[in-house]
């Protein structure tokens, strides 16, 4: 019923699932496997020490059935020996048996847990270096989903299924050796229900890898819707969407559901279906056997010997199924790992940033555009005199904000060239650029962490002095000695604790703590009340005296003692000047004014 109203509404992200259809299943499982096993690499005594277990406790699950047969033809005397031994002997395999599965289990999740940290701090890391037009581009919640779900199928695997899978392999060969041993013709007869198996488990992966695929692209589109409703709560609530933004979850929730089902459903039935296949096989050798023991071609203890080796066969045929299912999983999550670990780092080779006391920056015939055809920036000239404060203005969408994404080099121009104090922008490093540069976003984002922590944030070796400093020009002395703990207490759910306008204010002073050459206001006081946007303006003349600011502002009331006004629209300057000197052009500028201060006396 819910699917039937959605179709009519037009909500956001009501098709973002749709671009996942396509992607099905692991491309390349070759390569992906040989990129996993890179990380054992890291572990190899550790995979030695398993792999000897593994070896050693299969020698004793193979080697226990002779033992038994040779136990029963002592009994039916058909051959000679000391009861006793034999049965001890075979008593002792089945505990060295049993005691390496012990140890298998544990020294795999001790495995798996290394293996797993080492690929989550890889794509952690991986995901702090790069570029800002990825993540622009790329949902949060799968990004997330990369690092949580996906790492963990890997994990689930590494733990549960590979030593398994070595042990079953090992288990077969060693299994059919034996069989081939005492009755080739037997063993031959057994190996026919391998046939089945094969075909079966060609199938059946088939599809649990196509679905497995799909299940994990739809795991991180749900986790991207989740995460987008909690983090605008306040604005669904406001615009009562709820039951938008609950439809819009069950659809996507019902295609991860269908591709979930799907996929447990072609991996549950391995196992029974393995197992049908595996008393197959058991009735061959029941048949059979009996033949050639009245036959004379084999003795009794060996018919027990191939009854026991049938169900040692059948189990790790049935588990390598099983386990292959997990693998296709587990490959497909890597896929989508390694797919993040492929992406090209942000660039942050370059020159060091030119250590002048001013800096003087130049926009020349700047070029930009986020998507090829739609150019944002165009023919962008201006220049920025040292020590001087130059405001953007225009209405939303002429290119404002595009202008300091570029100065920050979070996106590369597509032509012209950007100067500061004659050096090029694209040859200055990243780091050391926004080394020199502060910025305080309308956006306002503090962490999870200590006042203190917060303020040092861009100037680690600050003094509290100059925390003080800072502190008292942005006006948050009162709000920190409001707090008990004053510099030491904690921002809970990076800053939820405080009002918005309170983390503005605090991250102003952090950018006063940082001390830049270039000193960037992007609506930096957007959410606080008129008198505290006053005080901030005086103590912000003060900070930007002598120091190069370009302050971006749609209340024009805060930049009306910057020393050039530059008016953009459609990505183009179409007026620069004072305040004064705009007004008395009537044009661009003057309409913006007006429309904010209609009725006002000029």
């Amino acid at each position: 019923m819910h699917n039937q109203k959605l179709e009519n509404r037009n909500i956001p992200g009501f098709n973002r699932h749709e671009r996942f259809v396509e992607i099905e299943y692991a491309k390349n499982i070759g390569v992906t496997l040989k990129r996993i096993s890179i990380y054992f690499v890291h572990e190899k005594r550790m995979v030695g020490g398993i792999f000897a277990i593994v070896v050693f406790g299969t020698f004793c699950g193979v080697y226990a059935p002779i033992l038994q047969s040779k136990a029963i033809d002592i009994i039916a005397g058909t051959v000679e020996g000391k009861f006793f031994w034999v049965l001890f002997w075979m008593l002792m395999m089945y505990l060295f048996y049993s005691g390496c599965q012990l140890l298998q289990g544990l020294f795999s999740a001790k495995l798996s847990q290394r293996i797993v940290k080492r690929m989550r701090e890889e794509l952690f890391e991986k995901v702090l270096h790069l570029p800002i037009r990825y993540l622009d581009t790329h949902s949060h919640g799968d990004v997330m989903s990369r690092m949580t779900n996906d790492i963990e199928n890997i994990s689930a695997t590494v733990s549960q299924s590979l030593p398994s899978f070595f042990s079953g392999v090992l288990t077969v060969i060693g299994t059919v050796s034996i069989m081939i041993g005492y009755c080739w013709q037997l063993a031959l007869l057994s190996c026919i229900s391998v046939i089945f198996t094969f075909f079966a488990t060609k199938f059946l992966a088939k599809n649990v890898r196509k679905f497995s695929r799909r299940r994990q692209m739809f795991l991180g589109e749900t986790n991207g819707i989740v995460k987008e409703t909690i983090s605008g709560y306040r604005t669904v609530v406001a615009y009562n969407q709820q039951d938008t933004y609950v439809e819009n979850f069950y659809k996507t929730s019902d295609a991860l559901t269908k591709a979930g089902i799907r996929t447990d459903i072609f991996s549950g039935v391995m196992g029974p279906i393995m197992n049908f296949i595996g008393n197959i096989g058991f009735i061959i050798i029941a048949v059979f056997g009996g033949y050639f023991a009245v036959s004379g071609l084999i003795s009794v203890g060996v018919i027990s010997a191939f009854i026991v080796y049938a169900k040692q066969f059948s189990r790790p045929i049935n588990e390598l199924a099983q386990i292959y299912g997990q693998l296709q999983i587990a490959i497909s999550g890597a896929e989508r790992v390694f797919a993040v670990l492929d992406e090209k780092n942000e660039d942050h080779f370059g020159e060091p940033f030119a250590d002048n006391e001013n800096a003087e920056i130049t926009f020349k015939n700047v070029q930009f555009a986020y998507h090829s055809g739609c150019p944002v920036i165009s023919d962008f000239t201006l220049s920025v005199p040292p020590g001087k404060k130059v405001a953007l203005v225009g209405a939303t969408g002429s290119g404002k904000t595009t202008i300091v994404n570029l100065l920050l080099r979070f996106y590369d121009i597509d032509a012209g060239e950007i100067f500061i104090n004659g050096q090029n922008l694209h040859k200055i490093s990243r780091e050391s650029l926004r080394r020199n540069i502060a910025i305080v976003l309308q956006d306002t984002m503090l962490f999870s962490d200590t006042i203190e922590n917060n303020l040092k944030y861009a100037n680690e070796n600050a003094t509290r002095v100059q925390l003080d400093e800072a502190v008292i020009m942005s006006h948050c002395k009162e709000l920190i000695e409001m707090f008990p703990k004053g510099y030491d207490t904690v921002l809970i759910g990076s800053g939820k604790n405080i009002s918005q306008g309170q983390r503005q204010l605090l991250a102003i002073a952090r950018a006063f703590v940082a001390d830049p050459k270039i000193l960037i206001l992007d609506e930096a006081t957007s959410n606080v009340d008129t008198r505290t946007e006053k005080m901030i303006q005086n103590a912000m003349q003060l900070v930007m005296k002598n120091r190069t600011s370009i302050v971006i502002a749609h209340r024009l009331s805060t930049i009306r003692d910057a020393d050039m006004i530059v008016v953009m629209d459609q990505g183009k300057i179409v007026e620069s000047g004072n305040h004064e000197a705009l007004l008395a052009q009537k044009g661009k500028y003057y309409q913006l004014y007006m429309t904010q201060y209609a009725g006002m006396t000029i």
